[in-house]
């Protein structure tokens, strides 16, 4: 095979990859703080000494690299729900697992059957003791202030531990839309998290369509070449057989 049609399957499986990340992006639009991922592309520009290709000129050999978060903060919606938290600014929950600490910036919380405050998937946010929070049947009223402080009418509780990364591009996905480092955590000295608020995905989908339907275009673009291509180097086969 030719370095011409090498060049255009490499640009084909980067798109392939490119638009499953899109469809990704897009299927959490609706995904409390979901971060949206890219990718990373190097290119190796090579010379085309042929006449006979389909192209000529410089070729570019594409691959992708590495993936990458879109770490804007999404949109800050009023939910009133008094266990419903946003972190605006740096930071991120601290969530007990049986796999040891995860974290996340999704803060839809409810009480557990036993009182903890916990997550969607029933697991319990950590305090800065490294403690979960448990509720009294008479606590009532409960109230959270910005820097994490957790009161209800018989009093504070605790403070929820908020953390942050060094290298927070590091942070590996986990299930349950919870995230993972090998880093150690820093607290973050001054939170401000938000009592009756969820921070949306920062996902656009208008964005995200619109480079769905490019890449679509472009795989499509890159799908004829190689259909091109082919018929070329058939020919040119054809014309050098010698004819019995």
């Amino acid at each position: 095979m030719e370095n011409t049609a090498y060049i255009a399957l490499s640009g084909q499986s980067v798109l392939k990859r490119k638009l499953d990340v899109i469809a990704n992006n897009l299927a959490n639009m609706n995904t409390n703080a979901y971060k949206g991922e890219n990718m990373l592309f190097v290119q190796h520009l090579v010379n085309n000494k042929s006449d006979q290709t389909a192209t000529s000129g410089k070729l570019s050999y594409a691959r992708d690299i590495a993936q990458y978060y879109n770490l804007d903060e999404g949109p800050l919606r009023q939910t009133g729900n008094p266990l419903d938290l946003a972190i605006h600014g740096k930071g991120y929950f601290v969530v007990d697992t049986e796999n040891g600490e995860r974290f996340s910036r999704n803060g839809h919380l409810s009480l557990g059957s036993d009182g903890r405050l916990v997550n969607s998937n029933n697991q319990p946010i950590l305090s800065k003791a490294g403690t979960p929070f448990f509720f009294a049947p008479d606590d009532k009223k409960i109230t959270i202030a910005p820097d994490g402080t957790v009161s209800t009418d018989n009093g504070p509780l605790g403070q929820i531990r908020i953390v942050e990364f060094e290298k927070p591009q590091e942070l590996q996905k986990r299930s349950g839309g919870l995230l993972f480092t090998e880093e150690q955590a820093s607290d973050v000295e001054t939170p401000n998290i938000l009592q009756g608020k969820l921070e949306s995905s920062n996902i656009k989908p208008i964005t995200e369509i619109t480079q769905m339907i490019e890449v679509q275009r472009a795989y499509e673009s890159v799908r004829k070449f190689i259909d091109k291509e082919d018929s070329r180097q058939r020919k040119m086969i054809q014309d050098l057989t010698p004819r019995i």
